[in-house]
């Protein structure tokens, strides 16, 4: 059996193949990101999903591709972990760049960009991928992210920036203290996962006109920052993952027009083309 995953700062998407990319099931774990989890609780985390320890002793490929998987100590550290669990496979671990180009790619050269809890880019021609900036990460960088409109979201609620009729829901949802603030930012191991978990309320009334400008101007500063720097991005087509582009696909578009680049496809959850791209050109070269 092959195992697929597809790694997110707040979720991991597994999908189980059999050697003849049969489908046998699909699962759910928490994020892996090594920036931000403590390696100790990967293998634990697998452990507790049933479906997985099921199988776990069949499984003679891990196809890992993860967010901070960008440095080559971090790909390491999850390759490890997880051959604890998987003690039968050869595990590799690739950045989730690289998931996402397999996912985007549609036969010509494209900008691929990720926004979800984490954000960033790269530019694929189908056969290379080349990044031009780095990923700075959940403290100074991933503009556009959910983490980023979430921690924007709370600094607006405590410093009184929000219009009445939202700072007044928003307290009445979220119940949310400084105490508790501080130490969910300073002692929670995802925080960054945790900060993308209030973009649910953007989410809930982007139509309202203060969340249009407050979105439209995050996502104008991941364009500048992330995708305005490749020479080809008025040139070749720009292509999205992850429930940030998703959700706010409409605003996405507009910031994008201003730039005048071309976007092409949105995708939320990238695992079933992903899965494809696998059936299609790296199951073939395994050997049975």
């Amino acid at each position: 059996m092959i195992a697929i995953v597809d790694g997110g700062s707040t979720k991991c998407d597994w999908v189980i193949l059999e050697h003849d990319g049969k489908e046998v099931f699909k699962t759910e774990t928490i994020g892996f990101n090594p920036n931000i989890i403590s390696p100790e609780l990967i293998a634990p985390e697998v452990e507790n999903n049933k479906a997985l320890m099921s199988v776990a002793n069949d499984i003679k490929h891990v196809f890992f591709y993860g967010s901070g998987c960008g440095v080559q100590k971090n790909r390491e550290i999850v390759q490890r972990e997880l051959n604890k669990v998987f003690k039968n496979a050869y595990v590799t671990a690739k950045e989730d760049l690289v998931a996402a180009a397999y996912a985007a790619y549609r036969g010509h050269p494209e900008i691929v960009c990720i926004l979800g809890t984490g954000s960033n880019s790269c530019y694929f021609d189908g056969e290379k991928l080349r990044t031009e900036l780095p990923s700075l990460g959940f403290l100074i960088g991933d503009e556009g992210s959910g983490s980023s409109l979430g921690k924007q979201l709370v600094r607006h609620f405590f410093m009184k920036k929000l219009p009445p009729d939202l700072h007044n829901q928003f307290a009445e949802i979220y119940q949310l203290n400084i105490e508790d603030l501080l130490q969910n930012m300073y002692h929670n191991p995802r925080v960054n996962a945790y900060f993308a978990d209030f973009t649910r309320f953007i989410v809930d009334r982007k139509t309202h006109p203060y969340f249009q400008q407050f979105v439209y101007k995050e996502l104008r500063n991941f364009l500048e920052f992330q995708v305005l720097p490749y020479k080809e991005c008025r040139s070749s087509e720009l292509n999205f993952i992850g429930s940030i582009a998703y959700f706010f696909e409409d605003i996405l578009r507009a910031a994008a027009a201003e730039f005048h680049f071309t976007v092409g496809d949105i995708v939320q959850r990238p695992i079933e083309s992903l899965v494809n791209y696998h059936r299609d050109y790296i199951l073939p070269k395994l050997l049975p």
